[in-house]
Parts: structure tokens; sequence; C-alpha cells
């Protein structure tokens, strides 16, 4: 068992480090030019981690989810590794997400509705 999980973190480094800091099933993946979002879901609740594709630079990065109708939960500075995670309690409602590494970023618009 333990050389299976180490073989899925080889394959997929950032969604196993998100895992380990996101509870619940991955729900969205949003790529972009600097690195990744991923955003997971478990019950009402939806968390997200910014991952940078050359990790170990510090440098500027950010990550927030919002739920429709309510402020966004933000975690940003100059960070190595990741920004985040953030957790919000959406319910059902939607959320957006935004990732940010340095001058590139994402937006999700309205998701998991």
């Amino acid at each position: 068992m333990l050389t299976a999980s180490g073989l899925l973190a080889l394959a997929a480094p950032q969604d196993a480090e998100a895992a380990a800091y996101c509870p619940g099933r991955k729900a969205r993946t949003l790529p972009f030019s600097a690195g990744t979002v991923l955003v997971y879901k478990r019950g009402g609740y939806v968390c997200a981690v910014t991952v940078p594709k050359k990790p170990g630079t510090r440098r500027t990065m950010s990550v927030s989810v919002q739920p429709r109708g309510g402020r966004p939960v933000v975690d940003a500075g100059r960070f190595a590794y990741r920004a985040g995670p953030v957790t919000v309690h959406a319910g059902q409602r939607c959320v957006r997400v935004r990732g940010k590494i340095s001058g590139a970023s994402v937006s999700s618009g309205w998701i998991l509705c």
C-alpha cells in the first residue's frame, strides 16, 4: 500500500499536496500559466489551494474562495510552495475561486452551484 501511495504522489504531486490540506473530493482543477488552483468539496464546504508549477522560490501568491452573497476568504503573501488552503461554508450556494502567482491569475466564475 505504501508503494501505491508513493507512486500516486509522484504521478500527481500537486494533487497529492492539496489533498493533504483539503478534505473531500476534487471538484475542479483551474490551470493557468504559473500554476494550478485545486478546488475540493466536502459536504457544504469548499476548500482551495494555489500551487505553483515550479515550487521552491518565494513569490507573491494568493487563493480566495467566495460564496455567492458572502465575502471572500483569502490567503495571500509570499510563499514558496502554496497559498492556502482556504475553506468556506458555501452550503448549496455557488462559489467563485481565484488564484494568483506573481502577475498570472485565474478566476473560475460562479461554480459548484
